[in-house]
């Protein structure tokens, strides 16, 4: 029920007017790491990439524009998501006790706090909103803004009864938004711009794609974004070696028989192991090299439909993947316009898998101006 409420705010209509909020964050980290080139140091490129999609998500979601890319500790709402975020990967891979004994510990305390920071502020803006939206006048006004974020759709938005979204539901829906939507896609993007440093000879393909698309322009543009076909396969490639959701879980509904005649009965959890999945030899041929063309038009045909999974597959995939996939393309491509990147072999990161795939040491990365 609540997909289907949600899924205008999707629409390639409403991605569309996101598409200069995307340039604008990414140009601030842009305009950090030039300074940062200028010393000639590596930099850690995946704390910047996941406050530039925090930044850009806040703008989408809530039209808040924040200084979390250049000022620290700028926004207690931003501090709370972070904090939730490193908090539940660490509650899910310790050993498991009860939600009672977990609320009594330091990290349970920590966790609560970090909730009603982020609930309260959730709230608050909700509030805000709906007084807004109490007068037809202004709900003309909303329904005419050049740029509707996702707080004024799900407002709008009505099921076949005129029932909209309740406020507890409206808050649950926007914080998952904004707790998936951000660390998802920096993961994306730094892996993305590891897999470039490492094969120069497809980073430089793609930044001559890019050029010919845009030519003397150095913004992008919505039509720009089909045009990137070389650089979308390389996008595909990072997804499938370095998936940042590398494992899902799932409850059956009905019962399921493997080929080998076991089974597992309805109602079982079952995880899929998408990392596995990507690296599987029957499917991938030399699965541990990168090689995107993999994912051109013919050999994509040939594959299972399952084979690849970064947004997970059915009715319960990603319904924010397109959004994804449009901020990534945005970023790589004004990055690789003003950079060239290049690895740093003394640094080299170190897979650890949370909620989202991650490197425990970063992702250092050289950045050479492109003058």
């Amino acid at each position: 029920q609540h997909r289907k409420l949600l899924t205008p705010a999707f629409h390639y209509n409403v991605l569309k007017s996101y598409m200069a909020l995307m340039s604008d964050s990414v140009n601030v980290m842009l305009d950090k790491w030039e300074k940062a080139s200028m010393q000639r140091k590596s930099v850690e490129v995946y704390q910047d990439i996941s406050l530039m999609t925090l930044d850009n998500i806040m703008k989408c979601a809530f039209s808040s524009s924040t200084d979390c890319q250049t000022q620290s500790n700028s926004d207690y709402y931003i501090r709370a998501v972070h904090e939730l975020s490193c908090l539940i990967s660490k509650r899910i891979q310790a050993l498991p006790y009860g939600d009672a004994f977990y609320g009594w510990s330091h990290q349970g305390r920590k966790f609560q706090d970090a909730c009603k920071l982020a609930y309260a502020h959730t709230d608050k803006v909700v509030k805000e909103r709906k007084l807004l939206l109490s007068s037809d006048k202004e709900l003309d006004n909303i329904q005419k803004k050049r740029h509707l974020d996702f707080l004024d759709i799900l407002l709008c938005t009505k099921d076949v009864n005129g029932v909209g979204l309740s406020d507890e539901d409206l808050r649950a829906e926007v914080d998952t938004f904004m707790f998936e939507g951000h660390d998802t896609t920096a993961s994306g993007i730094s892996w993305l711009l590891y897999c470039l440093a490492l094969h120069p000879q497809y980073q430089q393909r793609c930044r001559e794609e890019i050029r010919g698309i845009l030519e003397d322009r150095d913004t992008i543009e919505w039509e720009d974004l089909g045009k990137m076909t070389y650089t979308t396969m390389c996008i595909k490639e990072s997804l499938r070696l370095f998936p940042p959701v590398p494992v899902l879980s799932r409850q059956l509904s009905t019962p399921i028989t493997f080929s080998d005649g076991r089974s597992l009965p309805a109602g079982c959890q079952v995880v899929l192991d998408i990392f596995a999945i990507h690296r599987n030899q029957d499917v991938w041929e030399d699965p541990e090299v990168y090689d995107p063309l993999r994912f051109s038009p013919e050999n994509s045909a040939q594959r299972h439909s399952h084979a690849f999974l970064p947004f997970s597959a059915g009715y319960r995939n990603c319904i924010g993947q397109q959004f994804a996939m449009n901020e990534m393309k945005v970023a790589v491509a004004l990055t690789l316009l003003r950079f060239e990147l290049l690895p740093n072999p003394s640094r080299p990161p170190v897979l650890t898998s949370q909620i989202v795939l991650k490197s425990s040491s970063g992702i250092h990365l050289h950045l050479k101006k492109i003058r």
